[in-house]
């Protein structure tokens, strides 16, 4: 039996709303370093966006690198596997994979070429041991996918999907698993990764970037061979089994990246590898260091006296400034009101909460709660939002889906190089 821990989108030197993170990623570093220990896990899969940018700080590096060292001297023949998310550079991920390999942990932030232009795909390929060294698994280390990444059309497995994106895609998968049939000599199981949008996912729209063209290229299940025996997926924040599919899950983020994740059980998957019989999985719930609360609760807005009542009928201990709850209020307005954060602030003074951020929704008296419009601020949007919405502004008709694709595109390109 193989016990294999899947998690990813830690998303390390996150803020939310200019309050660091830190202290909770460490928490929860620190639990999974004493999860690891004691259910004895043989490996640990990563399943993408390590960071939370491209460049990420001094700060968040060494925290990765900590927890790397952490855990491989309380477990020495545990095996650990990072790939690349689309937050994520894969030159940066990929510099110091020497030494990290030479560690036993295997990094993979994109993918890459010999001389000849050919995929050097035994990077890729990762044999996973249980606790007396016996291979087990090979895991088919695939990480974020750029368009750059895809083959050209005379490469593709099957000219009969129309879609270019999922051809692409579907050819590379499908080398994967080849290359791996190849490993797994002895029967051993079969194990995938990958960071992508799969059709009909829950996805958390304040802190998930839409990736490869956006939603209308949800990828279709079976790209993934049946024989598989488990797929680790990264990207989506919300813990999820992919379709009916038991052995295709997303993990989840370790913690809320946004107010609109702050009613979500986060948690990593357990996954029991047994040769020849389907995958056992469990949530492992991953406890919450600092709350995040939003009055009222949900996606509603209310008016301003029903905020503060509310507020002053919350139970709250009397944490350490840097344990308290991370506060969103959402407020329904008829029109602006100056003195909205002065009353806030009152309504506040004596809670012991962090006031990260005032939603407001203007509508008229006479209008209803669908009809509110809601105040957006920049650093909220996508920058496909905005180009959409620049488009649509100049234009008077929405961008067309082609324009939408290069646009992608090119903030992908511009996201590799960084």
């Amino acid at each position: 039996m193989l016990r294999l821990f899947h998690t990813s989108d830690w998303h390390l030197g996150h803020h939310l709303h200019g309050v660091s993170r830190q202290r909770e990623h460490q928490q929860f570093l620190d639990w999974l370093l004493a999860e690891l220990l004691g259910k004895q896990a043989d490996a640990l899969i990563v399943a993408g966006d390590i960071f939370d940018s491209a460049n990420p700080s001094s700060a968040a590096q060494s925290q990765l690198y900590d927890f790397l060292v952490k855990a491989k001297t309380q477990q020495p023949n545990l095996d650990i596997v990072l790939i690349g998310g689309n937050h994520d550079s894969a030159s940066r991920l990929d510099a110091p994979s020497p030494i990290l390999n030479a560690l036993g942990v295997a990094v993979v932030g994109g993918l890459s070429r010999d001389d000849q232009n050919n995929i050097e795909w035994e990077r890729l390929l990762i044999p996973l041991t249980n606790v007396a060294g016996e291979v087990k698994a090979w895991c088919g280390a695939m990480p974020f996918l750029r368009n750059a990444d895809l083959p050209s059309s005379t490469e593709r497995s099957n000219e009969q999907d129309h879609d270019p994106l999922i051809a692409g895609m579907k050819t590379l998968y499908n080398e994967l698993f080849l290359q791996l049939q190849q490993k797994a000599s002895n029967g051993e199981s079969l194990i995938l990764t990958g960071h992508c949008y799969m059709v009909n996912g829950a996805v958390s729209e304040l802190s998930e970037r839409k990736i490869l063209g956006g939603n209308q290229h949800a990828l279709p299940v079976e790209l993934f061979p049946e024989t598989i025996a488990y797929v680790a997926l990264g990207h989506l924040h919300l813990a999820q089994k992919v379709g009916t599919h038991q052995h295709i899950r997303y993990s989840g983020s370790p913690i809320p990246l946004s107010f609109d994740e702050t009613n979500y059980s986060h948690q990593l998957v357990q996954v029991d590898v047994r040769t020849g019989q389907p995958v056992e999985t469990v949530g492992i719930k991953i406890p919450r260091s600092v709350e995040l609360l939003r009055v009222p609760n949900g996606k509603d807005f209310a008016v301003l006296p029903e905020v503060i009542e509310q507020l002053q009928n919350l139970s709250l201990d009397d944490l350490p400034m840097e344990q308290r709850p991370l506060l969103e209020l959402r407020i329904k307005l008829e029109k602006p009101e100056p003195s909205l954060r002065q009353q806030i602030e009152l309504a506040i003074v004596n809670l012991p909460v962090r006031l990260l951020k005032i939603s407001t929704a203007y509508s008229g008296s006479d209008k209803s709660l669908a009809d509110l419009k809601i105040e957006e601020r920049l650093e909220e949007l996508q920058p496909l939002e905005v180009f959409q919405r620049c488009y649509h502004n100049k234009h008077d008709n929405a961008a067309p889906e082609t324009m939408n694709a290069l646009f992608s595109e090119l903030i992908e390109n511009l996201q590799g190089m960084e």
